[in-house]
C-alpha cells in the first residue's frame, strides 16, 4: 500500500495532500497519518517540496474543519440523521459531543493532533452547538499545524523507514496524552483543594 501511495503522491503532487486532507476531516475514512509520513519522505527525496507539502496538508485539513464545523451549523437535523444511521459514526458522535462538554475549546484543539480520529466529529459538534467560530478556528489552526508538522516532520526525517516513523509517531503521541492527562489531574484536583478551603475558610 506504502508503494502505491508513494507512486500516487509522485503523479500528483502537494495537491493529492490538500484533497485527502480536506476530505480527512470530513469523516472520509483515509489513512491521512500514512499519507503525510508519505509526503514527508518524498520531500525529503526531493519529489516533493516540503514546503508546499506542509502548507498545503495544513490549509486542507483547515478548510475541512471548517467545512464540518458549518455542516454541524446549519444542517443539525440532518447530520444526526446521518449519525444515527450507523452505530460507528454514532458512538463517534456522542463521544465527540462529550468529549467537546468536557473540554470545550480545548478539546478542539487536542482532537486536532492527539485524538484525530475524533477531530471531523468534533467538527460537527462544535457547530451544531453553536461555538464561537473564532475560538474554533484559532484552536483549530495551532492543533492542525502540530498535526501536520508531527507527521510531514517524521516523514522527512525517517524517509528511509517509514514504519519506524509511524511507531515513533505513535509513542509520541502517547507520552504526550500521558502528560496532558497528569496535567489535567493535577488542575483538577487544584481546583478541588482551593474549593474545599474557601468553604472551610
Amino acid at each position: 500500500m506504502t508503494d502505491t501511495l508513494l507512486q500516487v503522491l509522485v503523479t500528483y503532487g502537494a495537491a493529492l495532500m490538500f484533497i485527502t486532507a480536506f476530505l480527512s476531516c470530513l469523516a472520509v475514512p483515509i489513512p491521512m497519518s500514512l499519507v503525510m509520513l508519505s509526503g514527508g519522505a518524498l520531500a525529503a527525496h526531493g519529489d516533493l517540496s516540503f514546503s508546499w507539502v506542509w502548507s498545503l496538508t495544513v490549509l486542507g485539513a483547515l478548510l475541512g474543519d471548517q467545512a464540518g464545523y458549518f455542516l454541524g451549523r446549519l444542517g443539525k437535523p440532518r447530520l444526526e440523521a446521518f449519525a444515527h444511521a450507523s452505530y460507528k459514526r454514532y458512538r463517534l458522535w456522542t463521544k465527540a459531543q462529550a468529549h467537546l462538554h468536557n473540554w470545550g475549546i480545548t478539546g478542539v484543539f487536542l482532537s486536532r493532533w492527539l485524538m484525530s480520529p475524533l477531530g471531523p466529529y468534533v467538527n460537527f459538534a462544535a457547530g451544531a452547538a453553536s461555538m464561537r467560530w473564532a475560538h474554533f478556528s484559532a484552536a483549530g489552526l495551532v492543533g492542525e499545524a502540530i498535526w501536520v508538522t508531527l507527521y510531514v516532520g517524521l516523514g522527512f526525517l525517517f524517509a528511509e523507514n517509514l514504519p519506524l516513523a509511524t511507531q515513533y509517531a505513535q509513542d509520541g503521541l502517547q507520552s504526550v496524552g500521558a502528560f496532558v492527562i497528569l496535567l489535567a489531574c493535577t488542575v483538577v484536583i487544584v481546583n478541588i483543594s482551593k474549593r474545599r478551603r474557601a468553604v472551610l475558610s
